[in-house]
């Protein structure tokens, strides 16, 4: 069924970005398979649209990791839009992780189920609100991966001592 879903929409990233939201409500709504085959199928599209967009990238994935670093850095500037960030990526992190390992529809699935859904309302209106852009995973879906450790690294310079990694020329 997912197949002929899939098959229907057009090519290239808006597919992807489809198929990555209905992977997020496919999760949301208990079923864990579909909705990690959805996404894993969305992030492909998003990358393969990335790679046609830059068709003179040279590089493995030590470049690669660079280019989307740099590209999440440059879609996070709004100081708001980082605080927000700094509260819902962790609580994106964590809703994923129980809607996964919890059983559906028990009492610590449904908490993780409200950590997931408040981590993307505060991602939201980051972007929408103070940044004005679209989220990065748009444009590169390293982002979400990117996203991630570019907050604990946020975490590590607030609270930890560590330097702030330099910006890129």
């Amino acid at each position: 069924m997912i197949r002929k879903i899939v098959e229907r929409l057009p090519r290239g990233k808006d597919r992807g970005l489809l198929l990555v939201g209905g992977g997020m409500a496919a999760l949301l709504a208990g079923r864990k398979v579909a909705g990690l085959a959805l996404f894993a199928r969305g992030v492909a599209d998003i990358e393969t649209a990335w790679r046609a967009a830059h068709p003179g990238f040279p590089g493995g994935f030590k470049a690669r990791w660079g280019e989307a670093v740099t590209f999440y850095e440059a879609t996070h500037r709004n100081p708001t839009n980082r605080a927000l960030h700094r509260v819902g990526i962790p609580l994106i992190l964590g809703g994923a992780l129980g809607l996964v390992a919890m059983p559906s529809y028990s009492p610590p699935w449904w908490g993780a189920a409200g950590s997931f859904a408040a981590g993307w309302a505060l991602n939201l209106v980051g972007h929408a609100v103070y940044e004005k852009n679209r989220p990065a995973f748009a444009d590169d879906p390293l982002s979400f991966v990117a996203g991630p450790v570019w907050d604990l690294r946020q975490w590590q310079v607030r609270f930890g001592g560590a330097q702030a990694a330099p910006r890129p020329a």
